[in-house]
């Protein structure tokens, strides 16, 4: 039986998130993106969002008939979509490059490969699977299956291989293989390594890691020596984005959560405690609410503090989250 889909859009629900022992009304809208001409949604998502320092959203879709790396405007507007980005990126940022120009660096999910490209869709720098050694790879089709990527000051880039065997992989900024580190053994007890960022609050900078089935945040120093467990108890942490001393956290269980620099939950925003909705890319649009999330799966800060939030969704939902 063929379904149509109406998609309403609610703006400005007000929510009230409670964290440290006070309350921080926000306003989210969801969702927030109008799609490409033809398009009910967005299409299949299961990847990551970013912002360009001209304040253009892109955000990776793997279905649909425009999948690849879509590009709206900061007022939701569809422009384009990012020639030749590949359809299974599913984790994603924009970093500056080599020339000082930002660049995109995503991981390749069934290519098993590692990307730059400009944000016009030139090639910059590929780094395929062959370039991990063997030890670190499973021994079958599905090498490796990486799932996050981040890019130190210095122009390293580190890659995690969530979705195989928890390790993080280090490569220089021209694409030479440095270092492997974490797994699931001792020191680091990786349970889905699955996306991580660079915390630049602290000196010297650090590696984030969300860690998710053990539902916590792991610091590390750039070359991965474990210096403890930043958050706990969180809800299937996926996704991470800083803005000065404030970290937000998109939670797959439906949620998410503000923390301070010492770690501390400024604020949980979002929170769904249907568990039937959450933790799925099944929540169809017809059941979306304004004031909670189903499956976040990426985040991000645009240049107003605003925060952007994609969900692990067959249909694609992207929320604004406005502090007030």
């Amino acid at each position: 039986m063929k379904r149509t889909i109406v998609l309403v859009t609610v703006m400005a629900g007000s929510l009230v998130a409670m964290g440290a022992g006070w309350a921080q009304n926000f306003t989210m809208t969801s969702p927030v993106l109008t799609p490409p001409a033809g398009m009910a949604t967005i299409g299949d998502s299961h990847g990551d969002i970013a912002v360009s320092p001209a304040g253009d959203i892109y955000v990776s879709v793997q279905g649909g008939s425009q999948p690849g790396i879509q590009v709206y405007g900061a007022d939701g507007r569809y422009l384009r979509n990012v020639p030749g980005a590949p359809a299974d990126l599913h984790g994603f940022i924009i970093a500056r490059g080599l020339d000082g120009a930002p660049n995109i660096y995503g991981v390749s999910r069934l290519a098993q490969e590692i990307i730059q490209i400009g944000l016009d869709g030139r090639k910059v720098l590929t780094i395929p699977a062959s370039a991990i050694p063997a030890q670190y790879k499973k021994d079958d089709k599905q090498a490796i299956n990486l799932t996050g990527i981040a890019v130190a000051p210095n122009g390293d880039i580190y890659v995690t291989d969530g979705y195989g065997l928890d390790f993080i992989h280090r490569f220089d900024k021209a694409g030479k293989y440095l270092a492997t580190f974490g797994g699931k053994g001792a020191p680091w007890n990786f349970d889905l390594c699955h996306k991580i960022a660079i915390d630049t609050r602290f000196t010297p900078a650090r590696l984030l890691c969300a860690d998710r089935r053990n539902n916590r945040l792991v610091h590390m120093d750039l070359d991965g020596k474990v210096l403890g467990a930043f958050a706990e108890n969180l809800r299937l942490p996926s996704a991470l984005a800083l803005r000065g001393e404030a970290l937000a956290v998109g939670e797959l269980q439906g949620r998410v959560t503000l923390l301070d620099k010492d770690g501390k939950v400024i604020a949980h925003i979002g929170a769904n405690e249907n568990v039937d909705e959450i933790r799925t890319n099944k929540a169809a649009p017809e059941i979306w609410k304004s004031d909670r999330f189903y499956a976040p799966h990426g985040v991000a800060y645009d240049a107003a503090g605003n925060l952007l939030v994609t969900e692990f969704n067959l249909w694609g939902r992207v929320s604004r989250v406005q502090k007030k």
